[in-house]
């Protein structure tokens, strides 16, 4: 059996990607800052037959985020999945002109450094099972900059160019990169931004294994 792992989990999308993907056998690493509140998403989980497990790690600390990583394969088996999913701070989206370069740190450790961090430790798992997908959740800013929200604008760009390249140099070794881009909030009922419709679209993402970008619903809706 092998793991899906969910950095930034919560009970929206990170519930429903663990729903889904638990559906098709993977067991669920859940990562976010709070132990607490993965592991009570674990039990709900659990009580959905989904075999899952919490991990607590804040992404500003690439040390802990590697270590719970480690310690998800170690617990529940190598991880084939890695969906980087948190939720940016609300002081990453000052405009642009207000921006300062030390502001620009922090949405850059948390959108390059984490995933970069992620990745790394992942990789060789994924190596050994000659096969992975790696899945890279942005707001709509990451192709369209908005001077109003200048850290994520910015920090978002950066990893979608590290994606891309992934996406580039992997594929000959059996490992996907794909990236889905949501345009504004998700949204419960919505028919293209609830949280179970977004699960699917990252289910099929893995299992089709094709073009790199995927769009939630088109930027000018």
């Amino acid at each position: 059996m092998t793991t899906i792992a969910i950095v930034g989990a919560g009970t929206g999308l990170g519930g429903a990607v663990a729903r889904r993907f638990g559906r098709e056998g993977f067991d669920v690493a859940l990562l976010s800052r709070t132990k607490e509140h993965v592991d009570a998403l674990a039990a709900d989980l659990g009580g959905a037959g989904v075999n899952a497990r919490g991990f607590a790690a804040d992404v500003h600390d690439p040390a802990a985020l590697a270590a719970a990583l480690d310690a998800a394969a170690s617990d529940l088996g190598p991880v084939e999945v890695l969906q980087y999913s948190p939720i940016p701070h609300r002081d990453f989206m000052k405009p642009v002109l207000e921006t300062s370069p030390a502001d620009i740190e922090g949405p850059l450790a948390f959108s390059v450094v984490g995933p970069m961090t992620a990745v790394r430790q992942v990789l060789p798992g994924m190596r050994s099972l000659g096969r992975g997908t790696l899945l890279f959740i942005n707001g709509g800013t990451a192709v369209r900059p908005q001077p109003e929200r200048a850290g994520t604008s910015i920090a978002f760009a950066a990893e979608s160019a590290y994606a891309r390249m992934l996406h580039d140099v992997l594929a000959g070794d059996g490992i996907h990169a794909a990236q889905l881009i949501i345009p504004g909030a998700i949204t419960p009922g919505d028919p293209r931004k609830d949280p179970v419709v977004l699960a699917d679209m990252l289910w099929g993402m893995h299992r089709g294994r094709g073009e790199f970008r995927h769009y939630a619903e088109p930027l000018d809706a």
